[in-house]
This record gives structure tokens, C-alpha cells and sequence, in this order.
């Protein structure tokens, strides 16, 4: 036995195969580290190959997260992997590069700043963590107000429309923050700037605005928020604050829509957020807040260490990250420059609009996204009383396609839609087979579908007694609707989200 064992290594060696060694036909551990190494050839490949189960992330149209950037760029982020851009000191060229892509994005946010002044700002691994710290920023500056007027400090709110994205729960919820939010209504499903500021009170530390709305793209109408809290401020005495959640508008108005007032040319505009992995272009990992001036951002927030060499001040929720994501982000603003940026969003603005006339051909949706906004199409069923969009969305998995189903925030719950974000990688040839695939899906479902009401009808004319009794036989309509309700259930159970 024990040569036997031997041998039996030793041709495991000797193999360079991965599939010709034992590694393959063993379990892969779950819960605990193995007792034991395997080759990394083996290990790479056994990882690798459980990886190819996962969605191609080039056809995940859920997502607004960038899925391809360019070879050179890809070369850069693989040379700087292992450096921690905490090391300020060590990677002082780093540092450098990420105070660059601060200034840039400031200039390109209209901030009040001088053309050689340093704005301020910092790189997240995302706008949530931007969004947390911009929060923290007005809260502080609120609670300091309150502490000299000798004002009660501990019941701050903010107020958002009910299409925010989950991380402003997560700020009200770990911050202890009321979070005020104006409900949606169908065929409205942007924040109400007048029931916004109606809601605003003395502890309100910030109305929050979104340019480009989760879950229809739409860009919420700052400017007149600003104006209409302006008089309120007047009226009342009160200071509060804008902040402008642009995590995916951000790279999109500056180059599209350059009249449009929402950032720091409105003087409430006290902060804003972007996501550089999404239409900033770069890998998930990336975001930025900017603040519009130094008085915005309180002192006490920031630290100051001196430990990794030399004085540093930070102020993140993180401490320890990579440096990769943030010399793409300058790879990208010297690469493409401003009219780059424009030429792309150009291009996924006539996708989303020649793929919204093919959703709209069809004649079975109704299209809830605007022209404006966000490169996206939000659409419902027109008819949901044979299948869902919950059942569309199942189905374009057989294709390749991530198409997320959800239904809309309070109060538009009744609302379900299908929702595809056009990126900067999605061609026109791909949104010609996604609308040829969803019409394939459609032909099947109203199969089934009719389907099923001839087989329900069938075993209701088949139902009479023998024993003189006689069932009553449901009517066509009877059925539909049967069957539609049992549809309206489904829906009612499903917990799939926007993304």
C-alpha cells in the first residue's frame, strides 16, 4: 500500500496536466483551510474553472459598473496591484496623481476654486463611502451650529426623495440620522423639489438630490430645489445645505447637458459625490466627493497621522486600500480628455435611444426612462395578466443576458420593470439581439401562457358528476383572470432589486 501511495505522487508530479491529477476528482474545501498544498497550476485552474459559472460581466446590464477599459490601462493597474495607497509617503507619486483627479473633477463640478488652487476633495472605493462622508460632514457642521445657539443637537434628519439608492439608509441607519423621504407616485418617480423643501425643518443637516435616479436614470431638478430652498432659508433663518448624490450623473451632464444647472454654480450646492467606476469609466473600486469649499468640511473630521513616515492627513471610513483604481481614474481623465468623455457618451445616449424605439416597437411596453438622464431604458408590461417582466428577466438568463425585474419604492410599489444600463461596451449589434432575444421570450410566454388557459379550460369542461351533480365551468375571462392574479402574487413575493 504504501508503495502503491508513492507511486501514485509520484505520476501526480510527474503529470503536468491538472485534469490527470488527483486534484480534479477531490472535494474542494468549504468550511475549513486544507491540512495540505496542491499545485498552483491545480489551484488556479479547479478556481478558475468554478469562476466560468458566474454571468459574463459584459452582458450584465444591471449594472452600471464599468466592465472594460483598455489593454495600456489594464497593464497599469496590474504594476501599481500591490502598492497600499496609504502609504502617502512611499508612494508620494500616487498621492499626487489622486489630488490631480480631485482637481480635475472639481473644474469639471464648476467648484469656486482659482485655476492652479487645490480643491477639496477625496477618492473613495465608492460613493457610498462618499455619501457617508459627505453626511458625516453635515452633521458635524449642524451640530456645531446648534451647540453655539444652545439648541438641542441630537434629532438630526435629511431629507431624500424614495428612489435614493440603499447606501442612504445605511448612512441614516449607522449615523443615527432620521431619514425624511418625499414618497414617488406613478409616472413620478423622481424626488418633488416642493414636498422636499416642504418637509425640510430646523434639523435638516441636507437635502439630498440625485442626478441620475437608480431606477429610471432620470436627473432630479436641482436648480430648483436650491431656489425653492433658498426662500425657505430667508423665511426661516435656517442655512440648509444641498448635497448631490451624482454618482452615475456626474460624468454624464458635465459632457451632455452642460447648461444644466445642478452643481456648485448653485450656491446651496455644498458637496457632491460621482462614481469613477461607472461612468467615470474605471474598474468597481473607485469614487469621489468634493466639497466646495475648506469651511464645508469640519476640521475635527480630519486626521492627522505621522507614523508611515511623515504628517498625513486622512479622511476616509477605510484606511488600508489599493492604488489601482485610483491611476486609472487619471489614466482616463488624460486619456480620453473632455471631448473623449463626450464622444462616449454620445455613443451610449443613441444606444439607449435606438434601444428604446426597439422596446417601444414591440407594442407590449411602456417606456418609463426619459430622453434625458442617465443612458438607460426602464420599461413595464403594459399587460401583466399572462406573465410578469419577473418572468422576461428568468428568461433572458438563457441568452447570456442579466436584465434585472423590480418593483418601484413607496409609493409606485404596484409598478414591476425591467431595466437595461447602457454602458460604454454595449454596441449596437448586442442591443439588436437583446431586443431579438426579448422578442423570442414574448412568442414563448404567450405560449405558455395560452397554453395553460386551453388546459385549464379543457379540465373544467371535463369536471361534471356523475351522480347528477354538476360543476360549473369557469368562462375564458373567468380564467385570465385567475391566472393573473396568481401572476400578481408572484410578483408581490419576488425580492430581486434595482442594482
Amino acid at each position: 500500500m504504501a508503495l502503491s501511495h508513492a507511486s501514485s505522487i509520484a505520476r501526480d508530479d510527474a503529470v503536468a496536466c491538472t485534469f490527470a491529477s488527483r486534484y480534479v476528482r477531490e472535494r474542494l474545501p468549504r468550511y475549513r483551510m486544507p491540512e495540505r498544498s496542491i499545485p498552483r497550476e491545480a489551484a488556479y485552474q479547479i478556481i478558475n474553472d468554478e469562476l466560468m459559472l458566474d454571468g459574463n460581466p459584459r452582458l450584465n446590464l444591471a449594472s452600471f459598473v464599468t466592465t472594460w477599459m483598455e489593454p495600456e490601462c489594464d497593464k497599469l493597474i496590474m504594476g501599481s496591484i500591490n502598492k497600499n495607497y496609504v502609504d502617502m509617503d512611499e508612494y508620494p507619486v500616487t498621492t499626487e496623481l489622486q489630488n490631480r483627479c480631485v482637481n480635475m473633477i472639481a473644474h469639471l463640478f464648476n467648484a469656486p476654486i482659482k485655476e492652479d488652487e487645490t480643491a477639496v476633495g477625496v477618492g473613495t472605493v465608492g460613493s457610498s463611502e462618499a455619501i457617508m462622508l459627505a453626511g458625516l460632514a453635515f452633521k458635524r457642521k449642524w451640530q456645531n451650529k446648534r451647540k453655539e445657539q444652545g439648541k438641542p443637537y441630537d434629532k438630526p434628519n435629511i431629507v431624500t426623495g424614495a428612489n435614493v439608492q440603499v447606501c442612504w439608509e445605511k448612512f441614516a441607519r449607522y449615523f443615527e440620522v432620521e431619514l425624511k423621504e418625499v414618497k414617488l407616485s406613478e409616472g413620478y418617480y423622481v424626488m418633488d423639489p416642493v414636498k422636499a423643501v416642504d418637509m425640510v425643518d430646523e434639523n435638516t443637516i441636507c437635502v439630498a438630490a440625485i442626478l441620475g435616479s437608480t431606477l429610471t436614470g432620470e436627473f432630479e431638478d436641482v436648480k430648483q430645489l436650491n431656489d425653492l430652498l433658498t426662500e425657505k432659508n430667508k423665511e426661516t433663518g435656517w442655512d440648509v445645505p444641498i448635497h448631490v448624490d451624482a454618482a452615475s450623473g456626474g460624468f454624464i451632464a458635465p459632457f451632455l447637458y452642460p447648461e444644466l444647472e445642478w452643481d456648485f454654480r448653485l450656491p446651496l450646492v455644498k458637496s457632491i459625490n460621482v462614481s469613477g467606476h461607472k461612468y467615470g469609466l474605471v474598474y468597481a473600486g473607485v469614487g469621489w466627493v468634493i466639497w466646495r469649499s475648506k469651511k464645508d468640511l469640519p476640521e475635527e473630521l480630519i486626521f492627522h497621522i505621522n507614523y508611515l513616515g511623515t504628517d498625513q492627513p486622512t479622511f476616509t471610513l477605510n484606511f488600508s486600500k489599493g492604488s489601482s483604481q485610483i491611476i486609472a481614474q487619471y489614466y482616463q481623465l488624460i486619456r480620453l480628455g473632455f471631448q473623449g468623455y463626450k464622444n462616449i457618451m454620445e455613443n451610449c445616449m443613441e444606444n439607449a435611444a435606438i434601444l428604446r424605439e426597439g422596446i417601444a416597437a414591440t407594442g407590449r411596453f411602456d417606456i418609463l426612462s426619459k430622453d434625458a438622464g442617465v443612458p438607460l431604458v426602464a420599461f413595464s408590461l403594459k399587460d401583466s395578466s399572462r406573465f410578469s417582466v419577473f418572468d422576461i428577466s428568468e428568461n433572458l438568463r438563457r441568452f447570456g443576458w442579466i436584465v434585472p425585474a423590480y418593483t418601484m419604492p413607496a409609493d409606485a410599489e404596484h409598478v414591476a420593470v425591467l431595466r437595461v444600463v447602457i454602458r460604454e461596451d454595449f454596441s449596437r449589434t448586442l442591443l439588436e439581439r437583446l431586443v431579438g432575444d426579448v422578442l423570442k421570450i414574448l412568442r414563448e410566454l404567450d405560449a405558455c401562457a395560452t397554453h395553460a388557459v386551453r388546459v385549464a379550460t379543457a379540465t373544467a369542461a371535463g369536471q361534471s358528476g356523475d351522480g347528477g351533480g354538476v360543476v360549473a365551468r369557469k368562462s375564458i375571462l373567468e380564467i385570465e383572470r385567475e391566472v393573473a392574479s396568481r401572476w400578481r402574487d408572484a410578483v408581490s413575493k419576488k425580492k430581486t432589486g434595482p442594482c
